[in-house]
């Protein structure tokens, strides 16, 4: 406890006669507080500046002072690998210009939410959300081509043992391949076998009002990726499906500065995998851990050459040939009783069919199904309510999912089909825009 002790001074702190026109008498004092760390050290002088600036600090035998620490378990004073004071350096890194501090309403005591900075106001709110993905939601028996999961694992492991590999490692991987062929759902498949915990982006995270945003948004997801190996010891990596629809150049699309610094962002990756910065100062102890990139796309041939040259980028055409079809196929209907056969004779009726269209065929065969039961449960009028505005505690009507039979599902395939056909022969834009080139 700081303890203030009264002393005398002599003589006056300032010439009063340059200030105030009254003339003080010179012979009586004047008082002055001064405020001391050490009780027993009152003084009727001055206390000198310099021999008072380690009253705190207590002294070792005529040593150096002991500097004073909040805690030894403080990290308020931790020094980094460099000496530098670490709270300091990381505002100093940081570019977080959001002001809202707070609680988020709900989720703390409404006591300490508070009104005047907002009730929904986190500022580290952004930070918490996991950017990870998990694969809890693939439930179920799914069949993995042989041939795509020996060509994502060997990159995975190649990626691992890159510094012990006497070898050159493409650290992306592109996986292309025409629409609907499972490249997506596959990956997800190998790495909930694998254990990955994969950060995933999308091609519309590729573009930003703000020039620069989505480059440093891609270092900063590979960095995420580097930690989840670093902190939680499981195999992760960096995922951006549908890239050539961010980066790639169709017809007169326009070229954005974000397109070109999405593209040098991935080649520096390429190049120097370890040292990635978001913008802070380089250090030569941030050493981020190499993790590899997978990309997904349809037509790799519009994306900048360089970016998807062979030492940046291994390149695997997927197209799943008739025995990966019905294999994954039959897998698909198997917990409805179809048998093997009957997948084949699906197959061969709809031939030169993406993946997507038998897992549709499969969804539409649930509509006259579904029509029912909204004809059961009061019709159309009543459907807002029994789907949105019911009590937590009431269940919805029991809905039983309808019968797969071979007919059903040939009768859906056609009526795709149908639909497949109107609309590359119609092509109502030529009766909307009369002067278009075909």
């Amino acid at each position: 406890m700081t303890l203030c002790n009264s002393f005398l001074l002599k003589t006056p702190i300032f010439p009063h006669s340059h200030f105030f026109t009254h003339q003080f008498p010179t012979n009586k004092p004047i008082f002055s507080l001064s405020c001391s760390a050490n009780p027993s050290s009152s003084s009727s002088s001055v206390p000198d500046p310099k021999t008072n600036a380690n009253d705190g600090n207590a002294d070792n035998g005529g040593g150096e002072p002991k500097s004073r620490r909040l805690s030894d378990q403080s990290s308020w004073e931790a020094k980094d690998s460099e000496g530098e004071d670490y709270l300091y350096r990381l505002g100093k890194e940081a570019d977080n210009m959001n002001i809202a501090v707070g609680a988020r309403a709900g989720v703390v005591d409404d006591l300490f939410v508070g009104k005047f900075l907002g009730r929904d106001s986190d500022i580290v709110f952004d930070y918490r959300q996991k950017v990870t993905r998990s694969f809890q939601y693939l439930q179920g028996d799914y069949y993995i081509a042989p041939l795509f999961m020996d060509k994502v694992v060997c990159h995975m492991t190649k990626n691992y043992l890159a510094h012990i590999l006497n070898t050159k490692v493409p650290l992306i991987l592109g996986i292309w391949g025409g629409k609907g062929q499972g490249k997506s759902f596959q990956t997800e498949l190998i790495f909930q076998a694998m254990g990955v915990e994969p950060v995933v982006m999308s091609a519309g995270e590729l573009e930003s009002e703000r020039a620069g945003e989505p480059g440093k948004l891609i270092r900063e997801r590979y960095r995420t990726a580097s930690q989840v190996v670093q902190n939680q010891g499981k195999m992760s990596c960096l995922m951006i499906n549908d890239i050539d629809a961010g980066l790639g150049r169709f017809g007169n699309t326009q070229m954005t500065v974000n397109n070109q610094i999405v593209v040098g962002t991935l080649m520096n990756l390429c190049d120097n995998p370890t040292t990635v910065s978001i913008g802070q100062d380089w250090r030569e102890s941030d050493i981020t851990n190499r993790v590899p990139i997978i990309v997904t796309g349809n037509d790799f041939s519009k994306i900048y050459a360089p970016l998807i040259r062979d030492g940046r980028m291994e390149k695997f055409y997927w197209q799943p040939n008739r025995e990966d079809i019905i294999n994954i196929v039959n897998r698909m209907y198997e917990k409805d009783g179809i048998s093997r056969d009957e997948v084949v004779s699906i197959v061969d009726t709809f031939p030169n069919q993406a993946l997507d269209f038998y897992g549709a065929l499969r969804s539409r065969t649930y509509d006259r199904s579904i029509s029912k039961w909204i004809d059961d449960i009061g019709g159309v009028e009543s459907l807002g309510n029994k789907l949105v505005k019911r009590r937590k505690d009431d269940n919805l009507p029991v809905y039983t999912p309808p019968k797969q039979t071979m007919e059903a599902l040939l009768e859906s395939g056609y009526s795709l089909l149908k639909e497949q056909q109107l609309i590359m022969e119609t092509k109502l834009s030529k009766e909307y825009m009369k002067n278009m080139d075909d």
